[in-house]
């Protein structure tokens, strides 16, 4: 009997064991690259003792692997690039409502989803970028104003596929509702000076060549390329600083709705809004911290300041569909 039970003690211990060592992992699925991503989870565990595994696809296959494997899945915390994703994995059901004092206070409201489903870790903004050859910064103004006919066969885009592009489209919406989003968006389409770009590093690159002269894309994208190529002969313009600001979008992330450890996604998800993470995010992409305590790293503040778009980040998810169908109505290929 004294055996039996000896045996029956280790063996519980042995579980215990196993169910603490599991607890002290935390699974992600994220649609970030890695090297963008690994140095956040290094810390995290680094400074806590916390494990992060993760696997990494585009946002489309992980939000439906988390549909697939429903209340079995082994991920605890989703990480992807948008509001427009995050909120499109929220609308389909893959994340759970995570209220944390700790994210409320380091996140403004307007990078967070109103379910507190999800929550923007790291910004970017989608501004205006132009040849310093061949554009003065005065001859720049909106977004609007790219419609222009001054600027007809001298306007670079990327592909309206991208949902980059669609939350633009969706917070113009959001701003002048959609018959005048739709004339602004056939006089881009009208100013092509060739066709729509697969990237926005290829357009960048487009503008510093001479096959274009000003067009819109991410500021990190801006930051890598910079970083590569100082000579660079192109630079970033703030639109819209006299009504709305700048449009600006984040990457994010959100517990999953069957998280097998919810606290400790939660606390990693905490974790990543404070300044010791926000600033590995600043450093290693070139982006602005979400949250605004935190300063941006030197190369993205001599881009200088700008006032920034106050509208929800979750309106793109919201006019995604609209913004999408608009796009194709106009031509936006």
């Amino acid at each position: 009997m004294k055996a039996r039970n000896a045996l029956l003690a280790a063996f519980t211990l042995s579980t215990l064991a196993t169910a603490v060592q599991a607890a002290d992992e935390v699974v992600v699925y994220s649609a970030r690259i890695d090297e963008l991503i690994k140095p956040v989870f290094d810390a995290y565990t680094e400074k806590t003792g916390v494990k992060v595994k993760f696997i990494t696809d585009k946002e489309a296959p992980l939000i439906a692997r988390l549909k697939a494997e429903g209340a079995n899945t082994p991920a605890d915390l989703l990480i992807t690039v948008d509001a427009g994703n995050l909120w499109q994995a929220e609308q389909e059901g893959v994340l759970q409502p995570t209220k944390s004092d700790v994210i409320d206070a380091n996140i403004p409201a307007q990078y967070r989803s109103s379910t507190d489903s999800w929550t923007g870790l790291s910004l970017r903004a989608r501004t205006i970028f132009y040849s310093t050859e061949r554009v003065k910064p005065e001859e720049l103004s909106t977004y609007e104003a790219l419609a222009d006919k001054n600027w007809e066969g001298r306007l670079c885009l990327r592909t309206s596929k991208k949902v980059y592009n669609q939350s633009l489209t969706a917070t113009l919406i959001e701003a002048h509702g959609a018959e005048k989003t739709e004339e602004i968006i056939k006089g881009w389409v009208n100013n092509l000076a060739t066709d729509v770009f697969a990237d926005d590093t290829a357009l960048l690159q487009a503008i510093d060549a001479g096959q274009c002269d000003v067009g819109i894309t991410n500021t990190y994208y801006y930051g890598r390329l910079h970083k590569q190529n100082p000579g660079l002969k192109v630079k970033p313009f703030w639109p819209n600083q006299a009504d709305r600001g700048v449009h600006v979008n984040l990457a994010g992330a959100g517990v999953t709705k069957h998280a097998p450890h919810a606290e400790q996604a939660k606390k990693l998800l905490e974790w990543m809004t404070t300044p010791d993470a926000q600033s590995i995010f600043a450093g290693v992409n070139q982006e602005y911290p979400a949250n605004p305590a935190v300063k941006p790293s030197a190369e993205v503040a001599s881009w200088g300041t700008f006032k920034a778009d106050t509208v929800a980040t979750e309106v793109a998810g919201k006019r995604q569909a609209e913004a999408t169908m608009l796009m194709d109505r106009a031509g936006w290929q």
